[in-house]
């Protein structure tokens, strides 16, 4: 039943409204219900799921008459705050998803209660007072006034104010005055680095910050008008209830702490001495930081803004010309992302040039990269003399002397790979700009012609303080962080050791990521050469007059590229489209994307194409010119021969390089998701079938951790640790008598590798398939394959394999249910020259509409497609596909400018709302009786259709149209719990959200709670079938069961064993070589903690980089830490595989297996007798299994021969 609650204070929030309800209802035996008040409404709707309790309710406390009669008949009278509350039934009817998110509410408080040991009493909960007035704000960095901690304040504010602390974080608001309106500060917990208190003698809270604040501007109320006396009299439906933002986005405090917000991270606020130990005793409380006690003075010094300008002017003068531009970008990286104050770098600047007359520019830049994971912060715990100039000096020297050392065996990755530039970062925040790297990035066409200039380009990406992208937020406005704060960035210049940075353009997948290229000028071939002229000679740009389009086609030249590969200009040649009107009248491309080329083209691209040293493709994606799609093998062509048909060409270049961005190398897996096992759900799979898939996955995963040997092959399987020979060393291990789980370490890299699998499964039901395949699609050029049919052929290490059959064919994503269609696989006669090709699915070329299109909108430009063959897979059904019409590019009449591509990246950002959308249809779908065939669902797939183009047309989804949900949602989207990495490898316990919390001082969040039912679809009973918890402890037990008490670590015995083994084996001449070589892999280690972290301040764990995937924070990986995952991965196997090399050759290139062993010998002793501990990341362990995997082969090799 619903409630209507009138004459409520306008200004009251749900919780509050909620927490005057609780015990009224709870009298009435009404423990679980919901509340929602609009904001600045004076009413409120309360759903209770027993209609008989709802109806108890208002024989006490409704009235039946309307007005002040009617509330003097009520039996007993509600008064909130001393004004009369009218209590009646709703006339709407309460919503069935709501009513299922309570059940399931209550259901879940009731397990958790059996779940309580019995011979434990429920605790009463010790109500704590959360929020507190403060009268002082100042913002400065921790700093020391001889021995004693002070905080050097280069702003401050008399500004009364409350702090707020907030389950999650800590909520500032700054009353209003005469020149600024009220001003909230939020500070999650997670980003505060120390958190200290003085006593009530001093009574100031100090906050040292990992990454700036969110800063909010409070805008006023809506006036009454008569739609909302319509809405107080219940007369409006829901959807009329819709209020602006009450807040807007800001990027500080004022225009004065503009200046310094980025950089300076501490925070002061002044309180009530009597407030002092209530605050202290929060610290208790769940998920808060820890608070230490701490006397904080206060200093002052030369203004912020000044030290920089001063700063910024010794970086580009030419006293400092002997430093190259590598080191200068460290240093400025020191002071603007807030590791040290601006004077204290140009103190250490004047200190090196003294040190360093004649030093290395290159091991100099790597020292001072070194250094970021050596400053200790100012606080509990670091001494004053760790953070004088003199002490960081001899930092760097120290750092600088064992880079010299490591030379010969620590190179920059640049300069090993042709196709790897080091390239510097930035990144761009509502608050600041964050310098990081250089960082080895794959090449594109632009890095490649300007190779020598790679550091005059830079690589900048929009995000949130926390380097997430900025999300979406109902309550608040976010149009100064897009119009005002990023378009400036994007429309001027970053400055950076007096270099100026300016925008040059982005690719598709970047412009997704919210990332994009800017440069600064150099001299090239004799003249200055500038952004626009970089783009003047990429090619002829002057015709196409959308911004979208023009960025888009700008962007093939940014696409990263493996290799390219130089052709003569008499090799291109121009094919015809192959094209005609279906019946409807509207014009069918089906060659959209594709061309052929000869075998001597092919032959060139495997002789430039490093990976095709095992596979030798036969299709693959390039860009050629202004030309970007699919190339495949054509037999009946002679000599070098490139054919590309128009859709393929963009825009016309003059460059005669093919670039390579992936091939067909060998068959893709083929997994199920979400979205396509609903639309297969929705066209008749039996739901027994997705469930037996999971079981056989869930299964499988179990399996690995019942032995040593199953979980080597499963390491081996999924590619973890196989550059450092992990799978090898498990099972070698065991056949020594040892159980890798005996260490903590291997332990939780094999624990991580099953906790994602079994997350990807959980929270994305990526569920893999046997008989599925996904291949890049390709054109018949034969006109062999009729209507309905294609061609697919597969070869791999167990042979070829050419499918036959009726099949069911799709592309991801699917929303449609159109999208999933079957066709006819069939083979091809012995002559034809399709048999020349493999691992692709050939489309026929025949019929009224190309098939391509049919499956999401789908081409032939690099599109991978999904062939599925299993038989419990097969729906009983399908449907007329979606054919949306072509949305034509905006056109602005005239030529395109660099501010027309800049501002349509901010538009973009702003309006990207695919994922939003794609989430929606997802609910719907779960929610409505005919699931994705109800309109609303195809209406949301239509509008993804149109979202996915947003990037060539420009022109955004309308939301207007976006069918109207609650804030109810399907079980299967709920988060799941934190992964922690301390000391081990744990779950955080979830949080049920509980009614019965008592504590009414917990301020109210700023994100609205949302609530989640039970979903009786087979992605709810999916979901539900994994207990992530329950696998999870038994998959510990199980590693944990048969380990014995031992006097020795599984290293020390490792040791033990080659050392009985190699007894008489001289090795100690290379013992300072292997303390060389075990520094050099752990600053790559650190280095690489650092630089796949989402925020330039904070790191990931030794274990996900060993691993080679970050673990989500919520559930499964988000799509930016499955690339990140990748890339990290990437760059940890290429430092593996290059100390693993340092180890067998050594400094001469030594290969005597020998010199090996004893040099493998070396490296062992050292890992295990002489751990690092590295400021801020402890002790790191994964060295000595890289050691040990080398040593106990060469061992093996040495006893065998």
């Amino acid at each position: 039943m619903e409630l209507y609650i009138r004459n409520l204070p306008q200004g009251a929030t749900d919780r509050q409204i909620e927490q005057f309800f609780k015990p009224i209802l709870a009298r009435l035996n009404i423990d679980v219900f919901d509340c929602q008040k609009p904001r600045n409404r004076p009413y409120a709707r309360i759903t209770v799921t027993d209609p008989a309790l709802g109806q108890k309710f208002l024989e006490v406390h409704g009235q039946t008459k309307p007005g002040r009669e009617g509330f003097r008949t009520v039996k007993q009278k509600l008064y909130h705050h001393g004004a009369p509350v009218n209590c009646s039934k709703s006339y709407n009817e309460p919503d069935d998803f709501l009513l299922k998110s309570l059940v399931r509410k209550k259901n879940e408080k009731i397990l958790a209660e059996r779940r309580r040991q019995p011979h434990l009493p429920k605790t009463s909960k010790q109500r704590r007072q959360r929020i507190f007035n403060c009268a002082r704000i100042a913002v400065g960095s921790l700093d020391y006034t001889g021995n004693d901690l002070v905080l050097v304040d280069h702003y401050q504010a008399q500004r009364q104010g409350t702090l707020s602390f907030c389950r999650r974080s800590l909520l500032v608001e700054l009353a209003a005055n005469h020149t600024h309106p009220v001003t909230q500060i939020e500070v999650p917990y997670h980003s505060i680095e120390a958190f200290l208190i003085g006593k009530s003698t001093h009574p100031y809270i100090t906050l040292s910050l990992a990454e700036a604040p969110r800063f909010f501007l409070q805008t006023p109320p809506p006036e009454d008008d008569f739609v909302q006396q319509l809405e107080q009299l219940g007369f409006l439906p829901r959807k009329a209830q819709q209020t602006s933002p009450q807040r807007r986005r800001t990027t500080a405090i004022d225009a004065h702490h503009q200046g310094l917000v980025a950089s300076c991270l501490s925070y002061s606020f002044g309180v009530n001495p009597q407030d002092v130990q209530l605050i202290f005793a929060l610290k208790s409380l769940p998920g808060f930081p820890d608070i230490v006690q701490w006397h904080v003075g206060f200093a002052t010094d030369f203004p912020f803004a000044t030290q920089m300008t001063q700063l910024n002017t010794a970086l580009s003068a030419t006293r400092y010309q002997a430093f190259s531009f590598e080191v200068k970008f460290q240093l400025q990286r020191l002071a603007q992302n807030g590791y040290l104050p601006p004077y204290k770098v140009l103190q250490l600047m004047q200190a090196m040039k003294r040190a360093f007359a004649h030093a290395d520019g290159l091991a100099l830049a790597v020292a001072l990269r070194k250094i970021y994971t050596q400053i200790p912060y100012a606080g509990p715990g670091t001494e004053a003399s760790e953070l004088t100039s003199n002490a960081l000096l001899e930092l760097l020297v120290d750092n600088y002397h064992q880079i010299l050392r490591e030379n010969e065996y620590s190179k920059d990755l640049s300069r090993q790979y042709e196709h790897i530039a080091s390239i510097h970062k930035a990144m761009v925040t509502p608050a600041g700009i964050y310098l990081s790297g250089p960082e080895p990035e794959v090449k594109n066409r632009v890095l490649r012609q300007y190779s020598a200039f790679s550091s005059h380009f830079l690589q900048v990406t929009f995000s949130d303080e926390d380097g997430t992208p900025v999300q979406y937020d109902r309550s608040s406005s976010l149009e100064d962080i897009y119009y005002e704060r990023f378009k400036r960035v994007l429309g001027g210049n970053i400055s950076i050791c007096g270099r100026p940075y300016e925008f040059l353009g982005f690719s598709h997948s970047s412009l997704r990521a919210q990332t994009c290229w800017f440069m600064a000028p150099f001299t090239w071939n004799g003249e200055l050469r500038y952004a626009r002229g970089v783009i003047k000679d990429l090619g002829d740009f002057s015709a196409i007059r959308s911004p979208a389009k023009c960025a888009a086609r700008i962007g093939q030249a940014f696409s990263q590229a493996f290799s390219s590969v130089d052709l003569p200009k008499g090799a291109f040649c121009r094919l015809p489209e192959v094209e005609r009107y279906d019946a409807s009248g509207i014009h069918r491309v089906f060659s959209d994307g594709v061309g052929t080329c000869s075998q001597l083209v092919l032959e060139k691209i495997w002789a430039a194409y490093a990976q095709t040293k095992a596979w030798k493709p036969t299709i693959c994606q390039i860009r050629y010119a202004g030309a970007k799609g699919m190339i495949s093998l054509d037999s009946r062509l002679q000599g070098e021969v490139l054919c590309l048909r128009p859709s393929m060409i963009k825009f016309e270049a003059t460059s005669t390089q093919i670039e390579i961005c992936g091939a067909g190398f060998k068959q893709l897996p083929f997994y199920l998701n979400r979205q396509l096992i609903k639309i297969l759900e929705d066209l008749g799979v039996e739901e027994g079938s997705f469930m037996d898939l999971q079981d056989e996955a869930v299964d499988q995963l179990r399996i690995t951790s019942s032995n040593p040997v199953n979980a080597g092959y499963y390491l081996q399987r999924n590619l973890v640790g196989k550059s450092a020979r992990l799978p090898w060393l498990i099972r070698k291990l065991f056949y020594l008598g040892m159980i890798f789980s005996d260490d903590d370490f291997l332990r939780d890299t094999h624990e991580l590798a099953i906790l994602i699998q079994l997350r990807e499964l959980k929270y994305r039901s990526r569920i893999f398939v046997e008989r599925g395949l996904t291949l890049y699609g390709i054109m018949d050029e034969t006109d062999f394959l009729e209507e309905g049919q294609i061609y697919c052929t597969v070869q791999n290490e167990k042979g070829g394999l050419v499918l036959t059959g009726r099949v069911v064919i799709t592309r991801c994503p699917a929303l449609h249910p159109g999208d999933v269609q079957y066709v006819d696989a069939v083979d091809v006669p012995q002559a034809s020259p399709l048999r020349s090709v493999h691992n692709c699915v050939v489309f026929s070329s025949k019929g009224g509409r190309d098939l391509p299109s049919q499956l999401s909108g789908g081409d032939l430009d690099g599109d991978l497609y999904n062939i599925i063959y299993d038989d419990t897979l097969m729906p009983t059904k399908t449907t007329v596909p979606a054919d949306y019409p072509i949305i034509q590019a905006i056109d602005i009449g005239r030529e395109v400018t660099r501010a027309d591509m800049t501002d349509f990246f901010v538009q973009f950002m702003e309006n990207d709302q695919l994922g939003r959308l794609s989430t929606l249809h997802q609910t719907l779908a779960d929610q409505k009786e005919q699931g994705v065939f109800d309109p609303d669902c195809i209406l949301l797939a239509e509008m993804c259709s149109t979202a996915v183009d947003f990037s060539k047309t420009g022109i955004p989804v309308d939301l207007k149209k976006m069918p109207k949900s609650s804030n109810v949602k399907p079980d299967f989207q709920a988060p799941g719990p934190r992964v922690l990495i301390e000391n081990s490898l744990r779950l955080e316990e979830m949080e049920i959200q509980d009614d019965d919390d008592d504590d009414d001082n917990v301020p109210e969040e700023t994100v609205p709670v949302t609530r989640y039912y039970e979903s009786q679809k087979v992605l709810g009973k999916l979901y539900r079938a994994i207990d992530e918890s329950d696998f999870f402890t038994a998959i510990q037990r199980q590693s944990r069961v048969a380990l014995q008490p031992q006097s020795l670590s599984l290293a020390e015995r490792v040791w033990e064993y080659v050392r009985e083994k190699t007894a008489l084996m001289q090795y100690q001449h290379y013992l300072d070589f292997a303390r060389d070589v075990k520094e050099a892999y752990e600053d790559n280690m650190t280095s690489t903690m650092l630089e796949y972290s989402s925020h330039p301040i904070h790191f990931v764990s030794e274990v996900e980089v060993f691993a080679g995937a970050l673990i989500g924070k919520n559930g499964a990986q988000t799509k930016r830490q499955r690339e990140t995952s990748t890339s990290m991965k990437d760059k940890h196997d290429r430092d593996i595989a290059y100390t693993v090399q340092c180890i067998l050759q050594g400094e001469e290139q030594d290969v005597s297996r020998v010199e090996a062993l004893e040099r493998s010998i070396a490296c062992l002793d050292v890992a295990v007798h002489e751990p690092r501990t590295i400021k801020r990341f402890g002790r790191l362990v994964s060295f000595t299994w890289v050691a040990a995997a080398v040593c106990l082969k060469e061992v093996e090799k040495f006893m065998g021969a």
